[in-house]
């Protein structure tokens, strides 16, 4: 029997939004869905008539709002910008103080705290819900990312911490095996209250970011043992399965040995080698990388991954270069098996870079907005439902646990013994790129990280002393307190063109 009001209500019924409300109905919520094409409404619930819960179709935003229990909850799935505001706008005349508009999209943050605030002013709550695992998550388990108000975060806690990826208490691996209509029961929910207004939506791009790095660092790995060993998809595949039973253990490695193994249904030829090497990106990996920069906060190896794509899209242009330019003509003569642990351990040790540059970026974002996150946590729900999903994250858990206050993953006992132990090879991994013209920007840059990072001196000694010769930018004494600034009067330079930008033509 339906109730005469629905639990919960979502806008948007293209993949996602289809997904996610199944998801719900499948927990027991009985949930109202609206989509602008009333025909598409119609089909998803004359496809659905026995969820748990119960889909409710509703042809007019009117009827949609008047279909839900207050304090009314929606959730919005549509394309991120101008639509998602659009869809806004059109449901604040009809919804009532205390109401909840829940964004689950890619939305910017920054958005976010924007229709936070304008909705707060109309006496509504608003929540920005970070959701990753794409299709599959959606219908059985994502990890969900909501920034608001606390008291609105308990109003959709139930539903969230129902609809969201579990994991064992115990192993923090994903518990799996949900169907339609049967959810999997237990385990650790993967969501949890991230902070206010914009928080989820930054985490949730922060995520996206270490994505990009993950699956370029991975793909580095691939071209290395194709490049350097002449090995088959099919053999790396078996490595990659290998690895997957490891501290590698994720669901980017399973994926790229399930990949690696794949033949084209077409020409029976390895599946991967009948893909253009040319990636395409949605922008929240570029977000990040803006976000690094306007922060001031290095986070290169991400930077590198979105490189990495905009490099490949120029595909004409990289075939016209390679019959012109020419690299080292070395060809790796060492032991095959000696090479694949080492790249082994510079996949693992650049991706504890990664985590690292990505993780600090969002402890200068809550200092910039003063939110109070949880690093724990937010690794906690990591690790099921999200595509970063990995053993690997349990380890981040537990150096929060052991110091809240953690400046930088790197300085973690654990990891700090990891890549002590792994960097020999990680060294020779991206030296061996180097010299056979193998290119592992991501290996690379996580490296020169790790070396900048312990470095107690680097050379912006030398650059300040150039920004003050050309500019009067000032500079501090290594033999007086941090924050006094000194400036040199400088000769007049000899060249013209340094006369005339000292002169202020810079």
């Amino acid at each position: 029997m339906p109730k005469s009001r629905s639990d919960i209500g979502l806008i948007g019924l293209a993949v996602m939004g289809q997904n996610l409300a199944l998801n719900i109905a499948d927990h027991g919520f009985q949930i109202s869905v609206y989509n602008r094409t009333t025909d598409k409404t119609d089909k998803f619930v004359s496809e659905n008539p026995n969820t748990p819960g119960g889909v409710v179709g509703t042809k007019t935003p009117e009827e949609f709002v008047a279909s839900l229990a207050k304090p009314r909850k929606i959730v919005i799935l549509v394309q991120a910008g101008k639509g998602t505001d659009a869809v806004i706008d059109s449901l604040v005349p009809l919804l009532e103080a205390g109401d909840i508009v829940i964004d689950g999209g890619n939305a910017l943050w920054t958005d976010t705290i924007r229709r936070e605030k304008a909705l707060k002013e109309k006496g509504l709550r608003f929540v920005g819900s970070g959701t990753s695992g794409g299709e599959e998550g959606a219908r059985f388990g994502p990890s969900l990312m909501p920034g608001c108000d606390f008291a609105a975060w308990k109003e959709i806690k139930p539903i969230w911490e129902a609809i969201a990826a579990k994991v064992d208490a115990k192993t923090g691996k994903p518990i799996t095996g949900a169907k339609p209509g049967k959810p999997v029961s237990g385990g650790v929910p993967c969501t949890t209250y991230i902070g206010e207004n914009g928080a989820g939506h930054y985490v949730k791009m922060v995520h996206n970011g270490i994505e990009y790095g993950d699956m370029q660092m991975i793909c580095e790995a691939y071209d290395l043992m194709r490049g350097l060993l002449g090995m088959k998809p099919a053999e790396m595949g078996a490595i990659f399965s290998e690895w997957n039973a490891g501290k590698l253990d994720s669901f980017l490695i399973e994926i790229t040995a399930d990949i690696l193994k794949q033949k084209d249904p077409v020409t029976k030829k390895p599946f991967v080698d009948i893909v253009l090497d040319t990636a395409g990106q949605k922008g929240t990996g570029k977000w990040t990388s803006v976000n690094a920069l306007d922060m001031g906060v290095a986070a290169p190896t991400v930077a590198e991954s979105v490189f990495a794509r905009c490099v490949s899209a120029i595909k004409e242009e990289r075939v016209a270069a390679s019959k012109i330019l020419k690299g080292p003509g070395k060809k790796y003569r060492g032991s095959k098996k000696a090479l694949i642990a080492a790249i082994h351990d510079a996949l693992y040790c650049s991706k504890i870079c990664s985590y690292a540059q990505g993780f600090q970026l969002m402890r200068a974002a809550q200092a910039e907005y003063n939110w109070k996150l949880n690093f724990g946590q937010i690794a906690q729900i990591f690790r099921g439902g999200c595509i970063i999903r990995a053993a690997f994250l349990q380890k981040i858990t537990e150096a929060y646990a052991r110091k809240p206050e953690l400046a930088n993953l790197l300085l973690d006992p654990y990891f700090k013994k990891t890549v002590q132990k792994a960097q020999a090879n990680w060294r020779k991994v991206v030296a061996l790129s180097a010299e056979c013209g193998v290119p592992a920007p991501t290996f690379a840059s996580a490296l020169s990280y790790y070396d900048s990072y312990r470095s107690a001196r680097l050379p912006a000694n030398l650059l300040q002393a150039q920004r003050d010769y050309f500019g009067a930018h000032t500079y501090e004494r290594v033999d007086q307190p941090r924050g006094k600034f000194f400036h040199v009067d400088w000769p007049e330079p000899t060249r013209p063109q340094l006369a005339i930008e000292k002169a202020g033509g810079h």
